[in-house]
């Protein structure tokens, strides 16, 4: 396996028929996670790992996907908000690097901008307090990132569902 991402649309040809896929929110503290339903209609919040060490940290996503039966990752990747890459974007190519080295779960990116933010104002106009903020902001971004891949690869799959429909 690589530690190339594959683009979402190479994605989609790939996905079984029924398969999850696992958000992450990779941060400098805690990896976000949240999970599909077989489906890949919903993505919900799953965990945050509290990050330790990059060995600790991998064998936690492992033993997720491994829990269950993951298909491939979408992993957020930080851009800065003129697209551009920044010092968050080379740390999450080298996490996802080294952790192809130790598993072959295939991931594809998707543009994170704005995801902790949105969820942020979610909960507070949800009234939630800072701390239960803080506790499930990052799994809550993973979510989100997860939800707007979700939503791509059902749209890709109507158009090659359309194209393969005969026109009469």
């Amino acid at each position: 396996m690589s530690s190339h991402p594959i683009p979402l649309e190479a994605l989609a040809a790939l996905l079984p028929r029924r398969a999850r896929l696992i958000g992450v929110d990779l941060g400098t503290k805690t990896i976000g996670l949240a999970l599909s339903d077989v489906e890949r209609r919903i993505g919900t919040p799953l965990l945050t790992i509290e990050r330790k060490k990059f060995t600790l940290d991998a064998q936690q996503l492992i033993a997720e996907i491994a829990r269950h039966e993951a298909f491939a990752l979408i992993v957020g990747l930080p851009l800065n908000m003129d697209g551009s890459e920044g010092p968050r974007v080379q740390a999450t190519r080298a996490f996802l690097r080294n952790f192809s080295g130790l598993n072959a779960t295939p991931f594809a990116f998707w543009d994170e901008r704005l995801s902790t933010a949105a969820v942020e104002r979610s909960l507070i106009a949800n009234d939630v307090s800072r701390a239960k903020r803080a506790a499930v902001v990052d799994q809550m971004a993973a979510a989100y990132i997860l939800q707007g891949a979700l939503d791509r690869l059902a749209s890709i799959g109507a158009q090659i569902s359309s194209s393969d429909t005969p026109i009469l």
